[in-house]
């Protein structure tokens, strides 16, 4: 469950009113504290910074295979109806998007079978945008997620922990995608890494470039290994250069179609 983030604001929240500074104020502390439902409410009276983590997107987006992710066709049109409708023609992976463990696994779970607690969650960023500059397969790799726990302290069970390469910049250039040669080129994480995640219980993993495995990858083993263990990602995500290491909530506005194997999400961060 991803409550941890969410009990320290509401907590902090109520330090700060002397007047609730009683026993019976420090016995609503405790209560908070041990009930989700409770603390769940603070979130959207936080006064905090949002972050929109999400790329807008149209038919010009990036693809894996180059395709349009999205078509529009017009259904209604305003002059003649008085009000305008599309008609959508869409591949659940593109864009800022979800991947359910139902992508890479024939009896995982659907993104409409995701838990909501797994949706709202603490956010712990690793930059490796430094190492990506001079390497465009560049990986999150366990070593990379060590050395956050020892700058940062543990990473929160249920968390989603997203790669901040850099790579959201080079949208709507080739090298988002691309090498010069023309081959796949953009970071992502290495299995060494969600490994040691899968044993931390953290819930998702995301990334700012295409894919959750590195560009050169050969053998999608992330993606097999993460997703097939229950687990979700989410891929091109936006504004990570924004937030702090620790410290910010993800919200995931992940789609919620049946048999669904991901979708375009809205995804945004409260710090």
């Amino acid at each position: 469950m991803c409550h941890a983030c969410v009990i320290e604001n509401v907590k902090a929240d109520m330090m700060s009113r002397r007047s609730l500074f009683t026993g019976a104020a420090a016995a609503g502390v405790a209560a908070v504290a041990m009930g989700a439902a409770s603390a769940r409410p603070a979130l959207a009276q936080s006064g905090g910074r949002i972050v929109d983590l999400t790329h807008a997107w149209d038919e010009t987006f990036p693809t894996f295979d180059g395709k349009p992710g999205i078509t529009y066709e017009e259904a209604v049109n305003f002059d003649q109806s008085g009000y305008q409708l599309w008609k959508l023609t869409i591949f659940e992976h593109s864009g800022t998007h979800i991947d359910a463990p139902l992508h890479f696994s024939k009896d995982g779970k659907s993104v409409a079978e995701i838990e909501p607690e797994q949706l709202m969650c603490p956010l712990c960023v690793v930059d490796i945008s430094a190492k990506a500059k001079d390497d465009a397969n560049a990986m999150v790799e366990a070593a990379d997620i060590e050395a956050w726990v020892s700058a940062n302290g543990e990473i929160p069970a249920g968390a989603l922990v997203a790669m901040h390469s850099g790579w959201a910049a080079k949208l709507g250039t080739p090298e988002f995608r691309n090498d010069a040669a023309g081959n796949f080129a953009f970071p992502g994480f290495a299995q060494s890494a969600t490994d040691l995640l899968a044993g931390m219980n953290v819930a998702g993993i995301g990334v700012d470039s295409l894919s959750l495995d590195p560009g050169n990858s050969a053998d999608f083993a992330v993606h097999k290994s993460w997703l097939s263990s229950g687990h979700y990602g989410i891929e091109a995500l936006a504004g990570l250069d924004q937030l702090p290491a620790k410290g910010a909530t993800i919200f995931v506005g992940a789609p919620k179609h049946k048999r669904g194997t991901g979708g375009p999400a809205r995804v945004m961060a409260v710090v």
